[in-house]
């Protein structure tokens, strides 16, 4: 009998050993939802091996690293990115995305923002329009969702009411074939986006104008504050440890690098 309860005893504590471990391995296998524009470089793209990348993926990955989470991307439809973030299928959005008071004021959990921002147009490189006065009567394309189509039909509307109309495409690469099939005569976008473009496209220039200023960030549900501040803190800690600038340093965002806010800090 007394070798009965031993064993049972033995057992109980293994099964508990066990469970505990598997608990514990279950706490630390956190899954972390990163929520992108999938054709959105040098910020997030799909890369040449079939793999999501770009400086914000680069990020991202780096922060779950040193926060022993489990990354997983998520590609949004970009007009719609608000309501998959609300229906839970991502955990933020984080992508070139420019912060808005809008979402602040509708609850958003909105992190320190990370790069400064501009608008600008791309046209033909021959098509000689130096500036946006010489798109009056033209057709312009924008993105769909992007502060670019917001500050059209906001701070800019009176620009927007000089061209001839504006295009919404569900992609900037849309915008960017329309643009060369001469369906549109210029692409509004973000400069990043848009350097990035015509850097690896010939035929294009930006117009030498900024168009409006604006800052990125990582937006996260209402009543996420932690999860936010986990994420910044992360980044904080890759500013300091100096994987950011090692990520910012790579070659492909060459036309980013000086305008991220965390790395202008620093040298301050």
């Amino acid at each position: 009998m007394k070798k009965l309860l031993t064993w049972i005893l033995v057992l109980a504590m293994t099964a508990a050993l066990f469970i505990g471990c598997a608990a514990s391995a279950g706490a630390e296998e956190k899954t972390f939802i990163m929520g992108i524009d999938p054709e959105y470089p040098p910020f997030s793209y799909l890369g040449d091996d079939g793999e999501y990348t770009g400086f914000d993926v680069e990020v991202c990955q780096a922060v779950c690293d040193y926060l022993g989470w489990k990354l997983e991307i998520f590609g949004v439809n970009w007009d719609e990115k608000l309501v998959q973030l609300d229906s839970m299928e991502c955990d933020c959005v984080w992508s070139g995305m420019t912060i808005l008071d809008s979402m602040k004021e509708a609850g958003y959990v909105i992190s320190e923002p990370y790069y400064d921002n501009t608008q600008v147009l791309v046209v033909k490189a021959d098509s000689g329009f130096t500036s946006s006065a010489d798109l009056a009567g033209k057709i312009v394309a924008v993105q769909l969702g992007t502060s670019g189509e917001a500050l059209l039909g906001g701070d800019l509307a009176d620009l927007a009411g000089t061209f001839d109309s504006v295009l919404t495409c569900d992609s900037f690469l849309k915008c960017f074939t329309e643009l060369g099939g001469n369906a549109v005569d210029a692409v509004f976008v973000d400069l990043p986006v848009a350097a990035s473009y015509v850097a690896s496209h010939e035929g294009l220039a930006i117009i030498d104008e900024d168009l409006g200023a604006e800052q990125y960030g990582i937006a996260f549900r209402a009543g996420d504050a932690e999860l936010c501040a986990a994420v910044d803190e992360a980044i904080q800690a890759l500013v300091e440890n100096g994987t950011y600038a090692e990520i910012a340093a790579k070659e492909e965002y060459a036309e980013i690098v000086n305008n991220l806010i965390f790395l202008s800090a620093d040298e301050d």
